[in-house]
C-alpha cells in the first residue's frame, strides 16, 4: 500500500454505501468539515466503514486513499455503543444522563483503539503527520507514538472536556489522559475545555502545564511539550452562501413557508436526536408561549428536524418516546385545521433542504444543553445572505463563544428562553441586520479552512 504524508484517523470513514453498492460523501459535520483539507492533501483516512463484519480493501475515493477498519457486531456494541457513547458522551456532556462503566466496553475500546492505531501506523509515510479525531479514539495518539515515533501527532476533541470534579468518575481516566497525551497538539473548541484538559493532567500526574504546553518526563529523562490549546472548529462558509443564492432554494424556501400556512414567524430547530441539545426545553417553551396566548397557531410554527441518532441506545430510545409524546400533546391542544404548532420532522435532509429552511425560518433556536461547539448554528448565520433573522443561542454551546451578538439564554431556565424567544419575534429589521451583519463577519473569516490552517499550522511548529 502507498504511504500518505497526511493521515485523518476517525470513527468513520468519509463515505457511506449507496444503493447500488457505489459510494457516496458522508454528510456528517466531521466529514463537512475535513473535506476541503483531504481534497488538497490527498492524503488517507482511516475510519470504519459503518456495517459490522464489512471487511474491505482500502480503496480510493475522490482523491483520498480509504483505509477500512472492520468491526464486528459485538464490537459496535462495546466500543461504540457502549464506551464511547454510554460511558465517555454523557460523562463529557456534565453527566446530563447517567453514564454507565463497564470493565467489558473498556476492553472492546482499547482493543478498537489499538486496531486504528496499527492501521494509521501502517498508512502513513516516513516523517507523516496524522490527525487523530474524536472521543472514540482517545487511546490512539499514545499508541502510534509508540509505534511510529518519527511521527507528529495531532488530536482533535470535538465534544466538551468536563472539569475535572466530573471526570474523575471515569475508572479508566489516567489511561485516557495518557492517550491524549501522546499528541504533540490536542486542540478542543474552546479554552474552557482546553482548561480542563490542563488541570485534569495537573491532578493525576502533577505533571507542569503552561499556556505554552504540557511538559511531559520521558523514560530517558528528557520531555516533551504537548500543546493543549483551542482550536474552535466551523463550516465552509461559502458552500452556504452559494447554496442560499440560488433561485431553486429561495423558491424551495418560499414553497415551506407556504406549506406551513404562511405564519408571520417560523421558527426552526434542527439537532441530532440527542438529549444534550435541549429539545424538550425548547418544546416547553413553545408550548407555554402558546398556552399563555402570547403566540397562536396562526401567528407563529416551530420546524423541529430531529435527526435520528443512536437508536439502539436505550436512552435514546426513551428520549424519543418524550419527545414524540410532547409534540403529540402540544399539537393536540393547539392546533387548528389550517396551522400546526410543531412540524416535527425525524429525518435527516440533504444539505440543499436545509438552507431552504434556514431561509425559511425567522428566528433559529439552538437550546444546547451542552455542546462542542454546534455548527448548526453557523451554517444558519451562513445561509442568511439577506442580513435578516434572529438567532437564539445557548451560553452552553461553544459557539457562543465566538457569535456574541445571538441573542444568548440559559437553556435551563424557561421563562428566560421564553422572554428570549418574544424578544427574537419582535425584533425590529434594523437590530436584525446588526446582529446578522456582525454575526455572518465572525463566521466568513473564521471558517473550516482557517480551523484547519490553524491548527495544522501548530502541529507543524511541534514538528520543528
Amino acid at each position: 500500500m502507498s504511504q500518505a504524508d497526511f493521515v485523518v484517523v476517525a470513527n468513520r470513514l468519509p463515505v457511506d454505501r449507496d444503493d447500488d453498492g457505489g459510494w457516496r460523501r458522508s454528510p456528517g459535520g466531521l466529514v463537512t468539515a475535513l473535506e476541503p483539507v483531504m481534497r488538497k492533501a490527498e492524503g488517507a483516512w482511516v475510519g470504519w466503514a459503518g456495517k459490522p463484519g464489512l471487511d474491505l480493501e482500502p480503496f480510493d475515493f475522490e482523491g483520498t486513499h480509504l483505509v477500512p477498519i472492520t468491526l464486528s457486531a459485538e464490537e459496535i456494541q462495546n466500543y461504540y455503543e457502549g464506551f464511547s457513547n454510554d460511558t465517555i458522551w454523557p460523562l463529557y456532556h456534565d453527566v446530563i444522563a447517567a453514564p454507565r462503566y463497564r470493565r467489558v466496553w473498556w476492553d472492546a475500546y482499547v482493543d478498537v483503539n489499538r486496531r486504528f492505531a496499527e492501521a494509521s501506523a501502517d498508512a502513513a509515510a516516513e516523517g507523516a503527520t496524522v490527525w487523530v479525531q474524536d472521543y472514540q479514539l482517545q487511546l490512539v495518539p499514545a499508541m502510534l507514538r509508540s509505534m511510529r515515533p518519527d511521527l507528529t501527532i495531532g488530536y482533535f476533541h470535538h465534544i466538551p472536556f468536563p472539569a475535572y470534579g466530573l471526570f474523575s468518575q471515569l475508572p479508566w481516566r489516567r489511561q485516557v489522559l495518557e492517550g491524549l497525551l501522546g499528541a504533540d497538539v490536542v486542540g478542543f473548541q474552546r479554552v474552557a475545555d482546553a482548561g480542563n484538559f490542563a488541570r485534569a493532567v495537573r491532578r493525576q500526574f502533577h505533571y507542569t502545564t503552561k499556556a505554552s504546553g504540557i511538559t511531559v518526563p520521558l523514560e530517558d529523562g528528557s520531555t516533551r511539550n504537548v500543546l493543549a490549546k483551542a482550536f474552535p472548529i466551523s463550516i465552509d462558509a461559502e458552500s452556504y452562501i452559494e447554496l442560499a443564492q440560488r433561485p431553486e432554494i429561495q423558491a424551495r424556501a418560499k414553497e415551506i413557508r407556504e406549506s406551513l400556512g404562511n405564519p408571520k414567524t417560523v421558527m426552526l430547530g434542527v439537532d441530532r436526536l440527542d438529549y444534550t441539545k435541549g429539545i424538550r426545553h425548547r418544546l416547553k417553551a413553545f408550548g407555554e408561549l402558546l398556552q399563555d396566548g402570547k403566540l397562536s397557531v396562526e401567528d407563529a410554527t416551530l420546524v423541529q428536524v430531529a435527526s435520528p441518532s443512536r437508536e439502539r441506545v436505550e436512552a435514546y430510545i426513551q428520549l424519543r418516546d418524550e419527545i414524540e409524546l410532547t409534540v403529540g400533546r402540544i399539537n393536540g391542544d393547539f392546533d387548528t385545521m389550517d396551522h400546526t404548532a410543531i412540524r416535527y420532522l425525524h429525518q435527516a435532509f440533504p444539505r440543499e433542504e436545509m438552507v431552504a429552511l434556514y431561509l425559511a425560518a425567522d428566528v433559529m433556536l439552538v437550546t444546547a444543553l451542552r455542546d462542542g461547539m454546534n455548527l448548526v448554528a453557523k451554517e444558519y448565520v451562513a445561509s442568511r445572505i439577506d442580513n435578516r433573522g434572529v438567532l437564539l443561542l445557548s451560553e452552553f454551546a461553544g459557539a457562543a463563544d465566538e457569535l456574541g451578538s445571538a441573542i444568548r439564554i440559559n437553556p435551563h431556565d424557561i421563562g428566560g428562553m421564553k422572554d428570549a424567544i418574544m424578544r427574537a419575534i419582535e425584533m425590529p429589521g434594523a437590530e436584525q441586520g446588526r446582529r446578522m451583519r456582525s454575526l455572518r463577519r465572525r463566521v466568513l473569516e473564521h471558517d473550516v479552512s482557517d480551523w484547519s490552517k490553524s491548527f495544522l499550522e501548530a502541529l507543524a511548529t511541534a514538528k520543528r
